[in-house]
């Protein structure tokens, strides 16, 4: 049996997540970006696209430092892949500092207003694929963003786009049409042009084969190649986000332990409803002991 760490997406960042986290992170991280991180965590700084992506890849390295036992696999969702690299050991924690600060300001500056992301809950892929076909337009953009679990995706797009999409969802039966804390049209190709900009940093940068299995978010498999990995990192913002079929891939591999890193637990209930056997849990809210011996438990049940 395995052990996978799972690092989550924009929309899960708290107000003073990183207040909670130990200071030798915080440290680490302010020297590398020449600023007080703990600027960053406030609800006014977390307006920022950039704020909120430093403080999920934050957050993520100092939690998975914490429990000092390595799982076999990591993934993440969007910028999760950021700490998640790094934890396998492939991505330098100075380096992604730097990748996701400017990640941040690329994907703020490319859309700043009226465009962002909105779940929908409650209607399968294919009538949502339906949809965004019949709004979808040069002057309404609008596409399949997230594919969360069988019956929750995200999309992304223009707002108003979006809100189009919404009421053709309620009208179909959709439980929920929620427009997320994400101010930018991330999974899709609004986000083409940043995303080969942010790949001209990435190839100056070196990367690493990773000692633990790296889950693509987008591919839904295992990237161990490092130029496959720093095209994985570069391009994950403008590629629809398969979280299903990772997770789904991730228990096919033997993987019977998830512990979600900070911030939130919404990866975990996702988690549940394809773990038939085994545990997710989340971070927060769970005693560090007690995620530790789940760790070491997991690893002595190894063939």
């Amino acid at each position: 049996m395995s052990s996978l760490l799972v690092f989550p997406g924009q929309g899960a960042q708290q107000p003073g997540m990183l207040h909670r986290l130990p200071r030798e992170t915080l440290i680490e991280a302010s020297e590398g970006l020449g600023e007080d991180v703990l600027l960053l965590d406030s609800a006014e700084a977390l307006q920022s696209t950039r704020a909120v992506q430093l403080c999920l890849l934050i957050a993520g390295v100092a939690a998975s430092r914490q429990l000092l036992l390595s799982a076999d696999y990591v993934a993440g969702l969007s910028i999760g892949a950021y700490p998640a690299a790094v934890v396998a050991g492939a991505l330098s924690f100075s380096d992604a500092l730097h990748l996701v600060s400017l990640r941040g300001e690329l994907m703020q500056q490319a859309y700043p207003q009226g465009y962002g992301m909105t779940a929908i809950i409650g209607l399968d892929l294919a009538t949502v694929e339906g949809l965004l076909a019949q709004v979808h337009s040069v002057d309404t953009p609008v596409y399949l963003a997230n594919i969360n679990a069988d019956n929750q995706v995200v999309i992304a797009g223009s707002d108003g786009a979006m809100k189009a999409v919404a009421e053709l969802a309620k009208r179909r039966g959709a439980g929920l049409a929620k427009r997320l804390a994400v101010s930018v049209p991330s999974h899709c190709p609004l986000l083409e042009t940043p995303a080969k900009t942010l790949a001209e940093a990435f190839a100056k940068v070196q990367l690493k084969t990773p000692t633990l299995g790296y889950l693509s978010g987008s591919r839904a498999r295992p990237v161990i190649n490092p130029e496959a990995l720093r095209d994985d990192l570069a391009f994950n913002m403008c590629r629809v986000v398969d979280w299903r079929g990772t997770v789904q891939s991730a228990y096919e591999r033997g993987v019977r332990l998830q512990i979600e890193l900070p911030p939130g637990a919404v990866l975990t209930g996702l988690a549940r409803r394809v773990f038939e056997q085994g545990t997710v849990i989340a971070f927060d809210g769970a005693r560090l002991d007690t995620l530790q011996a789940l760790l070491r438990e997991e690893g002595s049940r190894q063939p």
